[in-house]
Order: C-alpha cells, then sequence, then structure tokens
C-alpha cells in the first residue's frame, strides 16, 4: 500500500489533485479493528473545472503513467485495488479538507477523521455501514462534540437520532 500512497501523494503535488484523504472500510482500519474490504477509498477534491463538467480523465492518465491498469470499477495501483472518488458534496469535501495526517510505513498519507466517516456512513445508511459506526463509536476514541457538529453542518441530526434508537 506504500507504494500507492507515495504515487497519491505526487498525484497531489503534482497539482493535478487539490488534496486527497482515504475514507471508507480502509480508512477506519486506522481507529479500529480491522475489517474486511477489497479496495482503497481515496476521495480528492479537485479544481474547477471552467463549464462544471468534471473529467476524471487526466487522474486515470496520471496513475496509468504510474503503471496502475484498470480492473472493472478500479485501478490495480502497486498491486493494490484503487478507487479514485471526486468529493461529491459539503461532507465528502470537508472530509477531505479536514483529513488528519499518518504515516504507513514511511509514507505520509491523509486519513478522513474518525468523525468524518461516522457521518458518511449514517448518510450511506446501509447496514455494513451500521456496523462500522458501531465499531468507530466502541474502538475510536470519536470527539462526540467534533461529531454533533458536523452531523447539525450537514443535516444529519435525524438519522443520527434514528440510528442511536436502533442501537
Amino acid at each position: 500500500m506504500e507504494a500507492a500512497l507515495a504515487v497519491l501523494n505526487e498525484m497531489e503535488a503534482s497539482g493535478l489533485v487539490q488534496r486527497y484523504a482515504i475514507g471508507g472500510a480502509l480508512a477506519a482500519f486506522f481507529y479500529s479493528e480491522a475489517v474486511v474490504t477489497e479496495d482503497l477509498d481515496v476521495f480528492v477534491l479537485l479544481a474547477p473545472p471552467p463549464g462544471n463538467l468534471v473529467s476524471m480523465t487526466p487522474v486515470y492518465e496520471f496513475l496509468k503513467a504510474r503503471a496502475a491498469i484498470e480492473h472493472r470499477e478500479h485501478l490495480v495501483l502497486a498491486g493494490i485495488l484503487l478507487q479514485i472518488i471526486p468529493a461529491f458534496d459539503p461532507l465528502t469535501e470537508e472530509a477531505v479538507r479536514d483529513a488528519c495526517h499518518r504515516v504507513v510505513g514511511n509514507t505520509p498519507a491523509r486519513v478522513m477523521t474518525a468523525e468524518h466517516l461516522v457521518a458518511i456512513a449514517l448518510k450511506t445508511g446501509r447496514a455494513k455501514d451500521h456496523g462500522r459506526i458501531a465499531l468507530l463509536l466502541e474502538e475510536a476514541g470519536v470527539d462526540r462534540a467534533k461529531l454533533q457538529g458536523i452531523l447539525s453542518r450537514h443535516g444529519l441530526l435525524g438519522a443520527w437520532n434514528r440510528f442511536q434508537e436502533k442501537s
């Protein structure tokens, strides 16, 4: 994974993306017990495109030039299934901007905060997302005040209350 992260850092340093952050199940691994996942989800902030049409072509070309190969909806980079996801709403944009720095081996990486992972999982709302929320709440030292702020800013307090009633 370290080699894949080095390429992501290079992609950001080149200015191709403004910022990236690891999200999804692999991000949760930084805070809690290992979870089963098949890929590395990387959310990116792209420079605002002229005319509002986002194209991932330059990102994919950059990665392919560094030996990434296509495999269904993923790229395989340094042996890692990689999914590049443009931050698509205010919550994922904030999660990328506020991501924390980690080190994998000797390679710096950026990972979404546990609080943002909870909020995104809550918004997504699948059964496996609710399981991830429970795991993060139990093991990740989630800052409840910070979480409440995120949920409030993104209109998720009702979903949070429903989740807590079921738990």
